[in-house]
């Protein structure tokens, strides 16, 4: 599989009365077809880390990496075409959702990109239908929707892009419980039915054993364990992850151990 993302020793660091780091010497790679889990407590730098990867909060130091090239930061200017191929999904839709515009020309600025890059996408319609919305609703505004509908139409528009990467910082963590899991696995399906790669930052153990690939568990700004989720979660090293795994609920955790086949480390890598 070819490497979409690669961040090397990623630092962030904001400054005020003192300097805070919120992310401290993160690296991580994620390739075409995968699906790699941030997780962590809230204030644990994970949605740090998901802005210094698209280029919303420029690093202190480090590297950011998209398809081999430096991803520059936003700035106010148009990103470039083949930039648009990242695209991200907040915790909040209204961070990304235009409330005076129909949600269907909001969906289409997502295939425009995509035609920009030479790429074929469906029509607004059919992707409210793909995220499980009735397609008449495309001449309809924000605020006629629900919260978790307005979450489904903000990953519709992003997945309009035919991105090469999603980044997705807590998406679904402002939803129903009986929602949750639907959205999860949806956005799973059609971001690897795209062959693309995604960040997928959650709290909840219970999403991540379904939607992750691989594990990279925050700590205080540091990844302190990563690889493959079952093995994460069935056989945890750093004392913080084996506190989180040990509050999850799901049964049957089984795996190998570290160091052995598939073995993992502390810094993102398998």
């Amino acid at each position: 599989m070819s490497t979409v993302l690669e961040a090397t020793d990623l630092a962030v660091e904001y400054r005020g009365h003192r300097t805070v780091r919120a992310v401290d010497g993160v690296s991580l790679t994620i390739s075409a077809g995968e699906v790699l889990a941030l997780v962590g407590e809230s204030g644990r730098g994970k949605s740090s880390t998901a802005r210094a990867v698209i280029g919303m909060e420029k690093p202190h130091s480090g590297d950011v990496q998209f398809r081999g090239a430096p991803v520059p930061p936003l700035g106010l200017r148009r990103r470039k075409a083949e930039l648009t191929a990242m695209q991200m999904v907040f915790q909040d839709p209204n961070s990304s959702l235009n409330p005076r515009k129909r949600i269907g020309d909001q969906i289409a600025d997502g295939v425009t990109a995509a035609r920009a890059r030479g790429l074929s996408s469906d029509a607004p319609r059919e992707w409210l239908g793909a995220v499980g919305l009735d397609p008449d609703m495309v001449t309809r505004y924000p605020h006629q929707f629900s919260g978790g509908q307005r979450q489904r139409i903000a990953i519709a528009r992003a997945l309009a892009a035919r991105p090469d990467l999603l980044v997705a910082d807590e998406p679904i963590s402002a939803l129903d419980a009986s929602s949750q899991a639907e959205v999860a696995s949806m956005m799973r399906r059609l971001v690897l039915q795209a062959g693309a790669g995604m960040l997928f930052i959650s709290h909840d153990l219970s999403v991540v054993r379904i939607m992750a690939d691989r594990v990279a568990v925050m700590y205080r700004g540091r990844i302190v364990e990563s690889g493959p989720t079952a093995m994460v979660w069935a056989d945890p090293v750093h004392p913080y992850t084996k506190a989180r795994a040990g509050s999850d609920p799901a049964p049957g955790r089984e795996g190998r151990r570290a160091g052995g086949p598939g073995g993992r480390g502390p810094c993102g890598m398998a």
